[in-house]
């Protein structure tokens, strides 16, 4: 609590008082977030830096922290969750190379801004969240910015959604300890699942693509650190 008040305050002092001069102001920060966050952190697909600046991210914040949409820091949103930092997110897109035939599970669905990103590349997407707030929140925010070809579901999607399988791509934007189990045999032929693996501090922002019936190949893409996801499957641990 003592930490959402501070970035409160942070964030309104942050707000010109003139209609002009934030609207000015908002620029240069979306500007200043592409250019001076997003691009050093080896974001360079033209079509996902278009999408950051095309996409209003300040729509998906929460009026208290409008000051710091375009900061890079996580923000919260509500049920004690982030949204992930502005770097990270194209990060992610860029890895998964989302075309406009692609079926997506996305598991998280927060805000509803990483799920407008794909949304605007992608065929469909399915996504999911464990909170009944969020997902509401969502909605609202995905029709101000007609967003249509998203299906919203609240539900426990750790372990992915098999009954509407297979996806070409599966989005993880919460980290899960290991892997969970049979999500990767839900992904299509060619299909391609980002999860953030790993205990903090280390975690391996994770790429996992199906390349037949029974072979998948995993790189490893950056270290991250990012919240765990609600009800992730935790390392055994051995007794002696």
């Amino acid at each position: 609590m003592m930490q959402e008040t501070t970035l409160t305050e942070t964030a309104n002092s942050n707000l010109p008082h003139d209609a002009a001069s934030f609207n000015m102001a908002r620029e240069v920060a979306r500007f200043n977030m592409i250019e001076q966050q997003v691009r050093t952190w080896e974001v360079l697909d033209p079509v996902v830096l278009a999408l950051l600046n095309d996409i209003p991210r300040e729509n998906f914040v929460a009026a208290e922290y409008q000051g710091l949409a375009f900061a890079d820091i996580e923000i919260p949103i509500g049920a004690n969750q982030l949204m992930l930092s502005p770097k990270l997110e194209g990060r992610i897109l860029q890895a998964l190379n989302v075309q406009n035939t692609h079926q997506v599970l996305h598991i998280g669905t927060g805000s509803g801004y990483m799920t407008a990103l794909l949304a605007s590349l992608a065929k469909h997407v399915v996504s999911v969240d464990i909170h009944a707030e969020l997902s509401a929140k969502a909605a609202k925010n995905l029709t101000q910015n007609n967003i249509q070809n998203v299906t919203l579901l609240v539900a426990d999607a750790a372990f992915g959604l098999p009954d509407k399988a297979p996806f070409d791509l599966i989005v993880y934007t919460a980290s899960s300890p290991v892997e969970p189990v049979g999500v990767r045999n839900q992904l299509a032929i060619g299909g391609v699942m980002f999860i953030v693996l790993g205990t903090a501090p280390a975690m391996q922002a994770t790429l996992i693509q199906r390349l037949s019936e029974t072979s998948f190949r995993q790189d490893v893409l950056f270290e991250t650190c990012i919240s765990e996801l609600v009800n992730a499957p935790q390392a055994k641990t051995f007794e002696f």
